[in-house]
């Protein structure tokens, strides 16, 4: 059924859980996983001419060892993983990655929101995934976070 599941990761700890969901169906499946990180560009074209460059370094770095972190335990779990990291709006270039990857399933990670900031916020990449997403997504609700 899902030969191809994409996880992707902000490097936070909410990956923990996701992965926790998502390498299970994985291995029922016999899937290969997609570990996925995007640096904002919205968030390097903000920094500045002066810290941009060092900025979206930075954050590169950063996406590397997350997405080398869903590897190392997806590969720990007799999983093949293909990793990568791009720049762009994060929920655009989820579902560009889905679509040009042939991916069947996204698992994504999400931290709950308390009402007030459902209501001041712009809404999640997580929510902007499953508005958009032309395939199955798995939404997974980081424990212990605001309801």
């Amino acid at each position: 059924m899902y030969d191809d599941i994409l996880i992707p990761t902000d490097g936070s700890d909410t990956i923990s859980e996701t992965l926790a969901h998502g390498l299970p169906i994985a291995t029922n499946n016999d899937a290969t996983i997609h570990g996925l990180y995007v640096v904002d560009s919205r968030v390097t074209a903000a920094a500045g001419e002066d810290t941009s460059t060092d900025l979206e370094r930075s954050l590169e770095n950063e996406g590397r060892q997350a997405v080398s972190d869903v590897e190392e335990q997806a590969v720990a779990e007799g999983l093949e993983a293909i990793t990568e990291v791009r720049t762009g709006t994060p929920a655009k270039t989820i579902l560009e990655y889905a679509d040009e990857r042939g991916i069947d399933l996204i698992v994504i990670g999400t931290r709950g929101k308390s009402p007030r900031e459902k209501v001041t916020s712009l809404g999640s990449v997580s929510e902007r995934v499953v508005d958009n997403a032309p395939i199955p997504v798995f939404v997974v609700r980081n424990a212990g976070e605001t309801e």
